[in-house]
């Protein structure tokens, strides 16, 4: 694992990808773009007894430079990181930051390819991998960029608990649409929001629940605080990911309606951390005690009636998206 540091400030962890894999993908490419060299030289050879000879010679160098730049350049920056060898594999290059791989990064990953792996056979490439800690090859030294699995297996050492006021509200949530990257996002961050300042929690959490609701309806009630918002519809999203399992299993059929968040025995038994555990800040309709709500310990038999306090002030504007502001 290593730690990557975000244009927010947040610490990521991501899972580089080892150089076996890499090697492996790596070759699958230049079997591919060996391949497209041949087919282009047999479709130019038909041609040559009609061609001038210094043609074809300039057409195949064109060529040539296409393929062996050109194809990794299109490829990760269609696909954001992946050409064909690094989807086999489940590879993904990302920049330093974690932020998807970009154009000029792309072309300098492919033009610093061509020396150091087809001219120079690799070597240049084995050599900054095995001493970069990151195992970055020298393009990824110019172009600011490291090579991912997608692959790992999830962490499922801190289990996201469905806060008890959201479940009958989470059970009617349409998830389908939600992306897997999206949901990813929000659990890095309830996964490090105890490390986040107040603000810096209420902002991030803002922003991601906001642009998880752009995918998932209905939306929250009013009042919700963000970090209860995404702590619902991942428990909600992973409670019916393994209703499906279990079908498929012939375990026994999904659920139906609101369940309780699933225990599974073992440590998990405790009280995971992160921020859906934490009471949330006494406001909204979300935090308001109920009608069963027990009296104060201070209450006496028989004391003379009094009657109610003056109402609460009213809470603070929810900011955009209905979310609750920070205490």
């Amino acid at each position: 694992m290593s730690e990557v540091v975000t244009g927010d400030a947040v610490v990521v962890e991501v899972r580089v990808a080892q150089a076996p894999s890499r090697a492996v993908a790596i070759v699958i490419d230049m079997v591919v773009q060996y391949g497209l060299l041949q087919g282009a030289y047999l479709i130019l050879g038909a041609f040559a007894v009609i061609s001038d000879s210094a043609m074809f010679g300039a057409v195949m160098t064109v060529l040539v430079a296409l393929v062996l730049v050109g194809y990794p350049v299109i490829f990760e920056t269609l696909t954001r990181g992946r050409s064909l060898g690094k989807l086999a594999l489940g590879l993904r290059v990302v920049g330093d930051d974690g932020s998807p791989e970009r154009f000029r990064q792309a072309l300098f990953r492919g033009v610093a390819g061509v020396m150091e792996i087809w001219f120079l056979f690799g070597a240049p490439a084995v050599i900054s991998s095995l001493v970069s800690q990151r195992g970055k090859r020298l393009g990824d030294i110019f172009a600011g960029t490291i090579v991912i699995s997608e692959r790992a297996p999830r962490d499922t050492g801190q289990l996201i608990v469905m806060p008890p006021p959201l479940a009958a509200w989470a059970a009617t949530l349409e998830l389908s649409q939600l992306p897997d990257e999206v949901a990813q996002t929000a659990r890095q961050y309830l996964s490090r929001w105890h490390d986040l300042s107040p603000q810096v929690q209420h902002e991030m959490g803002v922003r991601i629940a906001t642009q998880v609701s752009a995918f998932v309806s209905p939306a929250a009630p009013p009042g919700v605080p963000p970090h209860a918002y995404l702590s619902a519809v991942l428990a909600e999203r992973r409670r019916r990911e393994q209703a499906r399992l279990a079908q498929r299993a012939g375990n026994g059929l999904p659920p139906q309606g609101p369940q309780p968040p699933h225990q599974p025995p073992g440590p998990y038994q405790q009280p995971p951390s992160g921020p859906y555990q934490q009471p949330a800040p006494a406001q909204g309709p979300y935090q308001q005690p109920g009608p069963h709500a027990q009296p104060q310990p201070n209450s006496q038999v028989g004391a003379p009636y009094r009657p109610p306090a003056a109402p609460a002030p009213e809470p603070p504007k929810a900011t955009p998206g209905g979310f609750a502001p920070p205490q």
